[in-house]
């Protein structure tokens, strides 16, 4: 009679939201957990900042560590789960000293990966270890899984979405509500949907940091969160939304990236899409993405971005793919072999939406015209919206055009004098 299969050991470092789901999980699925494994799950060991906290979980089972890297190096833990956050200090330590000490690491830390991936990479893989990340880009949505496993297979060609939920639902409140942005970004920080530092939301960098990660594993690539386009929704107005609906269209903070002749591009920037494309229609604080390979075509991955359950789902995965012993390089490929990227401007020429306040004066839109003209952007529409004491919104559609003639354009604007304050340009995105 065989020996029973050994347990896989857990030390859990950050018990927020999504570590207390981790514990959930394996308290309320252990059958099940042995079942899919073959072998048990259990936790060892855990670690915070505060142990008197009331976390709405039964703990006493475990082991306490004050320090994570103390957590992160015991000899009663096979795998150490990441869940504290931030891409310096205790966070990185606690994970190099897990993969010295020979554990295996599953993290929710996009900013860790997305700043230090490629020497985690190394250091894991030089080590024989793996490190397993579904959680930190998008939520539950098995988005990694599918890259490195299911669409191994296929060259890809774009990988675009929507990452950030706080975002999203900053961009459909206002829609939906008629609300303006500060009205709203105000909203949704007393609900606790922002970071302790709001632009890691809103300023697209955390979605910056997930779209660098994707890219990596897409293109084989180091990571480059450096050479991220960033750009928050800050200035979107709701009179940007309401246009933009009258013409067929939603806003939302898109990432993209993709590989040209002239190097890898990566942007997260609002841009508009088409109301009646998957994109357009996702509400709220879900989040989508959309990979197109060579072989398969385009697919679409949607789901909860975020909260207690849908990360914590993605976290045991990736603990019962250890248990399986299922062992992968970090993004898909050996880290040595992952080539250095060559950031490219955005090249591939779109339709760009303009709103400008156009002051009012005889032959205004005719200066707005030519100004535009002598950038090589010509229009494919234009409306004129009613006054505001002196001035009057006036919304642009080009045709195709490049973001250097826009930015162009854009430049040479104040010189006409009749446009007031500055333009919003946004890339008509095609989906």
């Amino acid at each position: 009679m065989s020996a029973p299969a050994q347990p896989l050991r857990l030390g859990i470092a950050g018990l927020g939201t999504v570590g207390i789901g981790v514990v959930k999980i394996v308290q309320r699925h252990a059958e099940m957990l042995t079942a899919r494994t073959g072998r048990p799950v259990t936790i060892t060991a855990v670690s915070a900042r505060d142990r008197t906290k009331n976390r709405d979980a039964d703990l006493s089972a475990y082991a306490w560590e004050t320090d994570p890297v103390a957590l992160a190096t015991r000899d009663d833990v096979d795998v150490f789960v990441e869940l504290m956050g931030g891409h310096e200090g205790t966070a990185k330590d606690a994970t190099i000293a897990a993969l010295n000490a020979g554990k295996d690491v599953v993290t929710a830390n996009k900013a860790l990966l997305a700043h230090h991936g490629q020497e985690l990479a190394e250091l894991a893989e030089g080590a024989g270890r793996v490190i397993r990340y579904e959680a930190a880009v998008a939520g539950g949505i098995p988005v990694i899984k599918s890259l490195t496993e299911g669409l191994a297979g296929n060259a890809i060609r774009r990988v675009m979405g929507v990452m950030n939920g706080t975002c999203n639902y900053i961009l459909t409140r206002m829609e939906t509500a008629g609300l303006p942005y500060d009205t709203v970004f105000e909203e949704a920080r007393q609900l606790g949907y922002l970071e302790a530092d709001p632009n890691l939301d809103v300023g697209g960098i955390d979605a910056g940091h997930k779209l660098s990660i994707l890219a990596a594993i897409a293109f084989g690539t180091k990571v480059s969160f450096d050479n991220v386009v960033l750009e928050g929704i800050g200035c979107i107005s709701i009179d940007d939304i309401r246009r933009a609906a009258d013409m067929g269209y939603k806003i939302k903070l898109l990432g993209v990236a993709q590989m040209t002749g002239r190097g890898l591009e990566q942007r997260m920037t609002p841009c508009l899409v088409p109301a009646a494309s998957p994109l357009g229609q996702l509400q709220g604080g879900t989040n989508m993405v959309v990979i197109e390979g060579d072989s398969v075509g385009q697919i679409v991955l949607r789901g909860a971005g975020a909260g207690e359950g849908p990360t914590a789902s993605a976290v045991m995965g990736d603990v019962l793919d250890i248990a399986r012993g299922l062992r992968l390089p970090t993004f898909g490929q050996p880290a040595t072999s992952l080539a250095d990227p060559i950031p490219a401007a955005v090249s591939a020429p779109a339709p760009f939406y303009l709103r400008l306040q156009l002051v009012d004066k005889p032959g205004a839109l005719a200066k707005i015209a030519s100004a535009l003209g002598d950038a090589g952007v010509s229009i494919s529409r234009m409306r004129q919206y009613g006054h505001a004491d002196t001035t009057a919104p006036v919304l642009i559609v080009t045709h195709k055009t490049t973001r250097d003639a826009i930015d162009v354009a854009i430049a040479a604007l104040p010189g006409t004098g009749v446009v007031d304050g500055a333009p919003v340009a946004l890339r008509i995105e095609e989906v």
